[in-house]
């Protein structure tokens, strides 16, 4: 059975043009060992960019996790790369958030969501 790998997983959506995607694959690579605790399928990444190249530059990436919330990290740093390293630290520390959430729910008694 497969796990979800960020290649797998990510769309490019607006100001990220499609010969970027190994690019983009090789800074969010680091996501990997955290998607692979979910079943295949389940994980879907999009990574858009408005107003790119300028002062007001913002770097969305969405995650949908089967059975979970959406997760939202941004980023308005003005360089590419850096707001693509941060997105992928934003997203990573929500993953591990929202995980321990569901750890604590589980371990008082509830059913664990993950």
């Amino acid at each position: 059975m497969s796990t979800p790998t960020v290649a797998d997983s990510l769309r490019l959506a607006h100001g990220v043009d499609p010969s970027e995607f190994d690019h983009v694959v090789a800074v969010m690579a680091r996501l990997d060992s955290r998607l692979r605790s979910f079943p295949a399928g389940t994980v879907e990444l999009e990574l858009s960019v408005k107003e790119r190249d300028t002062p007001s530059q913002r770097t969305t990436l969405e995650a949908w996790i089967a059975g979970q919330t959406r997760l939202v990290a941004t980023s308005n740093r003005p360089g590419f790369d850096a707001a693509l390293q941060e997105v992928r630290d934003d997203l990573d520390r929500q993953i591990t958030d929202t995980r321990e959430r569901a750890e604590a729910q589980n371990s008082n008694g509830r059913p664990d969501t993950w």
